[in-house]
């Protein structure tokens, strides 16, 4: 058993500790530290301005009575979050909502009310 342990075990053990690589640690800044976590927030404020600032997104913001002064502030206010989760879905958002999806549900429930016994829409299909 010994001279197993000697022959086989040990060369592996030595060759596993020869590969592992050192690892470096240093003091970092506390300046160093907010820049490098403010780095992707700062981006998704970026993007979030930018769309912003088109003039068809404020034609269409004062068209609906909506300051943009008022909602440059709103924006402004957004958590790291929020401002993260509105940069990623900015471009894929339909202004005023998704029509089909409430065209969908209205029509969930009317069959769901027509199921129960409560209206007669579907009566006359």
């Amino acid at each position: 058993m010994k001279h197993l342990l000697t022959r086989f075990v040990l060369p592996l053990l030595v060759a596993t500790f020869a590969w592992q690589s050192t690892a470096m640690a240093g003091v970092v800044g506390t300046e160093a530290m907010l820049q490098a976590e403010a780095a992707p927030h700062a981006d998704d404020r970026q993007t979030i301005d930018a769309m912003l600032a088109r003039d068809n997104v404020r034609a269409q913001m004062q068209a609906l009575g909506i300051d943009p002064a008022v909602a440059e502030e709103r924006v402004a206010g957004l958590s790291d979050a929020e401002a993260a989760h509105l940069a990623a879905n900015i471009e894929d958002a339909a202004a005023g909502g998704d029509a089909l999806a409430v065209v969908g549900v209205v029509f969930v429930v009317l069959l769901i009310l027509e199921a129960v016994g409560v209206t007669d829409v579907f009566k006359a299909i």
